[in-house]
């Protein structure tokens, strides 16, 4: 028996012999259209988050600027008129915690910035060196961090009580007339609550200055010490000036950490007898004694308005980075 080939229709040349077509290269494929449930999933997954903020920051902002202008005792809407411009002339003019308040808060934002940043700068450096135990230092410093303000303003005052605060019991005053009441005198009331958010904030700032470190390309360094500079000037000069965006952060941080300080004056007290600040005298004038929503509001407007220019800085330099 003969084998017979079919030759009477040879195919071309290149031609291939599946019955398959192969779609020419650089030919655009059909694009994946989002079915029915990818679509309710996306849905949610922008949907919520965006419904929360809403809720919970515009909102509640946008009801803040528009009650500054008005006054209301909180109870029925009905009763909520038109002040204009009176509850901010009074907070400017006449409320006698304001500029204290202003005063503290510009304390706070030096303190912070002078001390407290410097201090987490140098807890940063010092466990970069890798030394023994460093992940066990890192955990402790960073500890006030994960703790809430109210809770470190009720160990800080464990620490100051007047009779058996641990501070007065190490100066050996303690149950004695000699005994400072130090969140109860007004001359360094301040000056206490400074040094708690200082325990927090440093703890802050030395996490992401260790992240900064790290980043820095080793090069650099070795590119320094090559050209003859110390450890001090390779900081200085190479290291500290590689972590800009860092020093952008910490000093925005710093400025709204300055602003919106309040859990510890409040556990204190509340906010007065020389602990006066501005986040304080919104809470006191929206639920206090002496409530008034219209000055309470303009407060918190006031705030807003301070707390906005260090946050614009920031994101206008931000955005101009990208674009160039």
């Amino acid at each position: 028996m003969s084998r017979t080939t079919d030759l009477s229709h040879p195919s071309p040349a290149g031609a291939p012999r599946s019955g398959r077509r192969r779609s020419a290269p650089g030919t655009n494929r059909k694009v994946r259209r989002l079915s029915t449930r990818d679509k309710v999933v996306l849905a949610f997954m922008v949907g919520i988050p965006t419904l929360i903020q809403l809720a919970f920051v515009w909102i509640p902002t946008v009801l803040s600027v528009f009650l500054s202008f008005t006054r209301w005792n909180g109870l029925a809407l009905s009763d909520i008129r038109a002040a204009g411009l009176a509850n901010y002339s009074y907070v400017f003019n006449d409320s006698p915690a304001f500029w204290p308040a202003v005063q503290h808060n510009i304390l706070w934002l030096v303190f912070l910035a002078v001390i407290a940043t410097p201090l987490g700068l140098l807890l940063a450096v010092l466990l970069d060196q890798k030394i023994r135990g460093s992940k066990i230092y890192q955990s402790i410093f960073f500890v006030p961090v994960m703790l809430s303000l109210a809770l470190i303003g009720i160990i800080w005052q464990l620490f100051y009580q007047k009779d058996n605060g641990l501070l007065n019991f190490l100066l050996g005053t303690a149950g004695t007339p000699q005994a400072v009441d130090w969140f109860g005198n007004s001359d360094v009331n301040i000056w206490a609550a400074l040094v708690a958010a200082t325990w927090r904030h440093a703890g802050y700032v030395m996490i992401l200055y260790l992240a900064g470190l790290k980043g820095v390309d080793a090069s650099l360094k070795e590119a320094a010490a090559l050209d003859g500079a110390n450890g001090r000037q390779t900081f200085f000069r190479i290291v500290f000036p590689a972590m800009a965006p860092i020093n952008i952060v910490i000093v925005v941080i710093t400025i709204i950490e300055s602003l919106r300080a309040f859990d510890v004056v409040w556990v204190i007290n509340k906010g007065t007898n020389g602990l006066e600040l501005i986040s304080a005298l919104v809470i006191t004038y929206l639920i206090g004694e002496g409530q008034s929503i219209g000055i309470g509001s303009a407060f918190a407007v006031i705030l807003l308005v301070i707390s906005l220019v260090p946050i614009t800085i920031y994101l206008s330099r931000t955005f101009r980075k990208e674009k160039f």
